[in-house]
């Protein structure tokens, strides 16, 4: 049986009964008045339009779904279509386009961008404000330039585009728990960059970057600080193996290749959503023993208090490639 023969991608009722028991796993929750005793499920009766997980508050009499104060409220789409996405993003190492949803879940293109945001910001780490590094773990760092940055200066006539004109990213990721964290960052500073680092690692993290001079006073900050040298073709310390930033600079090779044909139009006010993605799914890989079933089932549990309304990114003419 494939997995996407499970009843819930294709059976309306079921796919309620699924996200039921994931958000509400002590039964429901009226989202008007809290009350979770007097709770009353109504039949789901298309004819009269009685909508599917319909349920009735015995205490303030108000009607509601599970689908109230997250990412699915008030949209019209099917929730099986909606959890099939969801999987899709999930499963996909390198990220599905708008345009890919667009074709396999037979929606509009306008549909399958929007619901690739909001599914985006359900990847959303609740964890954003726990450090790396503690207990002495290992924390590397490393920057990245991606697309074009709306707010950056024009270069000077007949220069080059350079790093300046591009949106810039300072990516995270500890060793030792496999967990990856993004920021973007406005301006290529050591305080913009050292911001970053200083809200994200905590004291005690043995920290690991190239010979950047953005990084040249942390060693006063943490634990350690050992760097390579990549402008004369060091990736790895000789003397020491375990001196490098291959792994962050691993999470760089998949994000941008899964936005290779995104990011020329991306709008710099959503990257930090595409960034989310890219982080969820690397933080939640296979390597570090997570299947595809379970990140889909975690991206579910962060779809509360979430909802993102259409008039927000549909003013940014964001556009994404096949």
């Amino acid at each position: 049986m494939s997995v996407l023969n499970r009843p819930y991608f294709h059976d309306e009722q079921a796919a309620f009964d699924h996200v039921e028991a994931i958000i509400w796993p002590q039964g429901p929750v009226c989202p008007h008045c809290g009350c979770v005793d007097r709770i009353k499920a109504i039949p789901a009766n298309p004819e009269k339009r009685v909508r599917f997980g319909l349920k009735r508050c015995g205490d303030c009499k108000g009607q509601f779904t599970v689908r109230m104060g997250t990412i699915f409220e008030e949209s019209k789409l099917p929730l099986t279509k909606w959890l099939q996405a969801i999987f899709l993003m999930s499963s996909s190492k390198k990220g599905v386009s708008a345009h890919q949803l667009h074709r396999t879940l037979e929606v509009t293109y306008k549909t399958a961008w929007f619901l690739a945001h909001r599914i985006r910001e359900a990847m959303v780490s609740g964890e954003l404000d726990t450090p790396f590094g503690r207990g002495g773990a290992t924390v590397e760092i490393d920057e990245t330039f991606i697309g074009n940055d709306p707010d950056a200066p024009a270069p000077r006539k007949g220069k080059r585009r350079g790093v300046v004109q591009m949106m810039k990213v300072v990516a995270l990721v500890e060793r030792e728990s496999g967990q990856a964290r993004a920021v973007v960052i406005d301006n290529y500073k050591i305080a913009d960059v050292m911001a970053v680092v200083a809200a994200n690692v905590h004291p005690e993290a043995k920290v690991m970057t190239d010979e950047s001079k953005l990084y040249g006073s942390i060693s006063y900050f943490y634990a350690s600080h050992d760097t390579t040298n990549h402008s004369k073709g060091e990736y790895v310390n000789r003397q020491n193996k375990l001196i490098h930033s291959n792994t962050v600079e691993g999470y760089f090779s998949i994000f941008k290749r899964g936005m290779k044909g995104v990011y020329q139009h991306a709008s710099k006010r959503h990257l930090h959503r595409y960034l989310a993605e890219f982080s969820f799914r690397y933080s939640m890989r296979a390597a570090l023993g997570v299947d595809d079933q379970t990140r889909a089932t975690e991206a579910l549990k962060g779809i509360v208090g979430k909802r993102l309304r259409y008039a927000g990114p549909s003013s940014v003419g964001g556009v994404e490639a096949a």
